[in-house]
């Protein structure tokens, strides 16, 4: 697993290689006993509106390990990307991005695979350290020296979140994007509803009892 992650992190490009973004897209998964539910919510860019939503329910067929998130969750992210009718722009995925040990994240491990540009939305520090950002501030996520990502404070009821370059994506263009898709929530439009989403079959899974 290491030497695939090592492989993912030598094809990562943090530089903006992508046209105009019209769509975007957010991914989240929940689990419910040996299952996993992935769902990616479509959206416009400049509205924040819902265009498309996608889901996938399997089994997990990999344990929870931490910084091994992308063998967990990356089929299933995949299987519900290519469930859309319309392919996003660039794609926000809950998880890291470059922000992890071996700069191979959940959102570096699907942006080099899907050839897609991605970012990582974390609500957590997984590696790195940071000086706690004022609201709608956000400080340098700082791992041996070098800028893996930004804790960013949305609001003042909430903990910072982490923002990083997934791939084929700059450092401040990623904080930028998820700066344009706040809404005043702790989480940017694009996961925040694929949060939602996947939560929402989830809570009708337990009442049919599937």
């Amino acid at each position: 697993m290491r030497g695939i992650q090592a492989e993912i992190a030598a094809s990562v490009s943090t530089e903006d290689d992508f046209g105009n973004l019209k769509k975007i897209a957010g991914v989240d998964c929940a689990f419910l006993g040996d299952r996993i539910i992935c769902g990616v919510v479509l959206l416009d860019y400049d509205t924040m509106d819902v265009i498309e939503r996608a889901c996938v329910v399997r089994e997990i067929d990999f344990p929870y390990i931490p910084t091994y998130l992308t063998f967990r969750e990356g089929k299933p992210v995949v299987e519900a990307l290519s469930k859309l009718k319309r392919k996003p722009d660039l794609l926000m995925v809950d998880g890291c991005g470059i922000n992890h040990p071996r700069k191979a994240g959940l959102a570096t491990h699907i942006g080099v695979v899907m050839d897609m540009p991605t970012i990582g939305i974390a609500k957590k520090i997984l590696c790195g350290e940071a000086e706690k950002p004022d609201v709608g501030e956000a400080n340098p996520l700082l791992y041996h020296g070098d800028q893996i990502g930004w804790l960013l404070k949305t609001n003042k009821r909430s903990n910072p979140i982490v923002v990083a370059p997934g791939h084929r994506i700059s450092m401040d263009t990623c904080l930028e994007v998820t700066r344009k898709c706040l809404r005043g929530y702790k989480l940017p439009e694009t996961t925040r509803l694929a949060h939602m989403y996947v939560n929402e079959i989830k809570r009708e899974m337990l009442e049919n009892k599937l």
